[in-house]
């Protein structure tokens, strides 16, 4: 095996193929990065067995002298690449176990791995694929994916629910005390119900910031395979049916308040400095009051710190009556940081009652937040 390399394109390629590497795993060959150099093109495989990463190199910015393969230590080999100062870089193998890596005055030498010890990595067919904008789906990762379950008790509520029926997409995420949701109107007629783990959306978020043109996807036996440019990207997806949250969601109001964005974001997080945390969640707790003057009070009652307290006005008038509920300040804030529109609307059921937040001028997406009950 033997090739040079353009130093930029390699390390473009390596930054997306190392975020298939695994933190920890009981497979130390996974730590590895596949090469697999071919006549006239090399391809870079990772994968943590929740995310393979194949990414596809070519053009004038590569030439191979020497067709091989090998399993190159990842971690090493992606920080030398981001160390080295050179336009071009050399790699070949030698006596199939030493990569030696040449650039100018530098010269480093990695031990490979036991090439025949790195598991077979199948991405799926993708002969019935559909194609969906990339833009689509990152802002459905921004909007609703930090309402995932972040542990296991509950494994199906650790990835967001695509649900696709004539045309509408609906993407669910909830961790039972909170949930967001978000419809998109499709071209094509393709149906298919789905749960991708958060840890992988994100991943595909990081991959797909600066790319703008269309995915390629394709779905089959329990996997998701996601083709774009010259990189394909491959999850697991989870096992097991998603709770039906479509009952849970209220549907009257008795109170309605309309706020800046803005203002209430930096309101919650000035008074939540003070707030006690709940118990088992570990979450600041702030209060909202709708007062006999119809303004809105946001406080923190904290008896071994002390209390804050500001008041708010509405940006329109406040349906309904005097009204108070307590709630996680985190929970409301990421909601609110999720919306592009300078006002939102938080709909009102009850003291004790999941409220919404949505923005009027966009009803494909809310948030549904559950109350905390305090003393």
């Amino acid at each position: 095996m033997d090739f040079k390399i353009n130093c930029d394109v390699l390390l473009d390629a390596l930054n997306v193929v190392q975020k298939g590497l695994p933190v920890k795993t009981p497979m130390p060959i996974l730590t590895g990065i596949k090469l697999d150099v071919y006549e006239n093109y090399l391809i870079m495989t990772s994968s943590n067995t929740d995310i393979s990463i194949e990414v596809k190199v070519d053009g004038n910015d590569l030439t191979i002298n020497e067709k091989g393969n090998c399993i190159i230590p990842g971690k090493y080999f992606l920080e030398i690449i981001r160390k080295i100062n050179s336009r071009d870089v050399e790699i070949s193998l030698m006596d199939q176990k030493i990569i030696l890596i040449k650039a100018e005055r530098s010269e480093f030498k990695l031990n490979t791995m036991d090439y025949n010890d790195y598991p077979e990595i199948e991405f799926i067919n993708n002969k019935e694929s559909f194609k969906i904008d990339a833009n689509i789906i990152k802002t459905i990762i921004r909007e609703v994916n930090f309402a995932c379950a972040t542990n296991e008790k509950r494994p199906i509520l650790t990835g967001v629910n695509f649900k696709c029926e004539d045309g509408l997409l609906t993407c669910v995420a909830t961790d039972s005390f909170r949930l967001s949701k978000k419809n998109i109107y499709l071209d094509n007629n393709i149906n298919f119900n789905i749960v991708i783990p958060s840890k992988s959306l994100d991943e595909l978020l990081k991959i797909i910031e600066d790319y703008n043109e269309n995915l390629e996807i394709s779905i089959n036996n329990g996997k998701i395979l996601i083709n774009f440019k010259n990189i394909s990207f491959q999850t697991r997806l989870l096992e097991g049916n998603y709770p039906d949250t479509s009952k849970i969601i209220p549907k009257e109001f008795p109170v309605i308040v309309k706020f800046n964005k803005d203002e209430l974001i930096h309101v919650i997080e000035r008074v939540s400095l003070l707030s006690p945390k709940e118990k088992d969640r570990n979450y600041n707790i702030i209060q909202l009051k709708i007062t006999n003057n119809r303004t809105v009070q946001i406080t923190s009652n904290n008896n071994e710190i002390g209390d804050a307290l500001e008041e708010i006005i509405p940006i329109d008038n406040i349906i309904g009556p005097v009204f108070k509920i307590a709630f996680s300040s985190k929970y409301l804030s990421d909601s609110l940081k999720a919306f592009n529109s300078n006002n939102i609307t938080i709909n009102f059921t009850g003291e004790l009652k999941p409220f919404i937040i949505n923005d009027e001028n966009n009803n494909n997406l809310l948030h549904l937040i559950l109350p905390v009950k305090i003393d």
